[in-house]
């Protein structure tokens, strides 16, 4: 009898390691489902699908209008691009971020939601309207625009529908696959668009058309869908002044951010050949293509923490730090990819008559971990909390800084000057949010967390 038990014990033992290993893998396997439904999942896997479109198929055009366009060409299209990302600077006025977070914490008020759009609309069309009158006149003191009507037009026309792009509405109710798939749809069609109607260096107006083609069409549909969802509300003098107000410190922070961001090639293009704006926009947008594929985690998290910063801080503590530890792990690898394979990555993407581009890229792999840092210690964080002030006075001083040093050093070192301009401005910027970060609202003490001044923060934010 003794034998028989001690017989039998291994193999209850095995038994009971194959039901611990069964009950391990369905609770494994009950926790991939549950996580397939997470909102914030599909919202991630939304704006992956955005992200890879707004950076990777511009990527894959660039190569077919250097070649055919040739590299003087393609200089003044990146020129003119740069400008209808100012115009789309102005007429985003800051609502991608100040209206999202309107939209996420009133998400249950159907009424207060239409208010904010009617507001935005309204905002939007006054200063697009504006935008346009500036360009125009700024083209009659600059000659490549005043010369190149086609191309002005067709920039313009690109910056008023990105602009105009009601993205922002949708990730403030975290509802972001149809609107995903719209720009992803319009996308394609614009990639399309390029490949088959731009065969000339006198074409070169059309690629920009085509890409405004994909913003327009997401914009005409964006509405429809957004008020088949809530009333319509028509916007007052009242709702735009207060959608002007609450987006204008953001508006601030964005200007800024361009002046070392989006209008960098625009203002190399104002003292230095069309050739060197086309080796500095080429690495430009390949470095920040690559930190592109982190932006989508960064665009999910921003309503949510928005949202748990008036009821639940230490909950949108905890999800900031999750979500810095993945962007700033991610910026660390792509940076080091961007700088081990940029010879490569140049000569793919233009050929060999880009290979000054090459230096230029490898001084913007330090891009991707300081975005990183920015972004998600940063921006991902103050803001939510409404701590726009400190972030305004950080962006607009970086600005300024990355502005006199591109006047003093690009005339003379062009391209190359102009790269260490926006590296030394990014370092500024990174190293003062996590200051800022440190010194306002600890993001690692977990214990020792203000959860009651950063609610009161966030809730001044809300009211405000």
């Amino acid at each position: 009898m003794s034998d028989g038990s001690s017989e039998d014990s291994p193999n209850r033992a095995l038994g009971l390691a194959q039901v611990m290993t069964l009950a391990t893998r369905e609770k494994l396997k009950a926790r991939f489902f549950q996580l397939l439904r997470n909102d914030l999942v599909h919202n991630s896997t939304a704006l992956y699908g955005v992200q890879l479109c707004r950076k990777i198929f511009p990527l894959i055009t660039m190569p077919y209008l250097i070649r055919v366009l040739g590299a003087s060409v393609w200089g003044s299209v990146a020129f003119v691009s740069s400008l209808g990302e100012f115009i789309v600077l102005v007429i985003e006025f800051g609502f991608n971020l100040s209206a999202t977070r309107q939209i996420a914490q009133a998400h249950h008020d159907p009424r207060k939601c239409s208010r904010v759009m009617a507001g935005v609309l309204g905002a939007q069309a006054l200063l697009a309207t504006a935008s346009v009158l500036a360009a125009w006149v700024a083209s009659q003191y600059i000659p490549l625009l005043r010369d190149n009507p086609h191309l002005l037009w067709a920039g313009i026309f690109y910056g008023v529908f990105q602009g105009m792009n009601p993205l922002w509405f949708f990730q403030g109710l975290e509802r972001l696959r149809l609107a995903a798939s719209l720009e992803i749809a319009g996308k394609t069609l614009g990639v399309l668009g390029v490949f088959l109607f731009v065969r000339l260096s006198s074409d070169a107006w059309k690629a920009l058309v085509f890409q405004g083609v994909p913003p327009m069409l997401s914009t005409l549909v964006g509405l429809v869908l957004a008020y088949r969802q809530f009333p319509f509300t028509p916007p007052t003098l009242s709702l735009v002044k207060g959608a002007l107000i609450s987006g204008w410190r953001l508006f601030v922070f964005r200007s800024g951010e361009s002046l070392y961001g989006a209008g960098n090639a625009f203002i190399l293009g104002l003292f230095a050949p069309v050739s060197s704006v086309g080796y500095f926009a080429i690495a430009e947008k390949i470095s920040r293509a690559v930190f592109g594929l982190l932006n989508p985690i960064r665009e999910a998290l921003y309503p949510r923490i928005s949202r748990l910063a008036v009821a639940a801080a230490e909950d949108a503590a905890r999800l900031a730090r999750i979500g810095a530890a993945i962007m700033i792990s991610g910026g660390l690898a792509l940076g080091f990819t961007l700088y081990v394979f940029a010879p490569q990555l140049i000569h793919i993407m233009t050929g060999s008559d880009f290979r000054p581009a090459v230096t230029v890229l490898r001084i913007f792999a330090l891009l991707p971990p300081l975005l990183s840092v920015t972004h998600s210690v940063g921006l991902q964080w103050l803001l939510p909390f409404g701590e726009d002030a400190v972030v305004n006075r950080i962006i607009l001083t970086a600005g300024a800084l990355n502005l006199v040093i591109a006047f003093l050093v690009a005339p003379l070192y062009q391209h190359i000057g102009m790269a260490v301009s926006v590296l030394i401005a990014e370092i500024y910027v990174c190293v003062s949010m996590v200051l800022a970060v440190v010194a306002r609202a600890p993001l690692w003490k977990d214990r020792s967390f203000r959860t009651s001044k950063l609610a009161a923060l966030a809730k001044e934010a809300y009211d405000g």
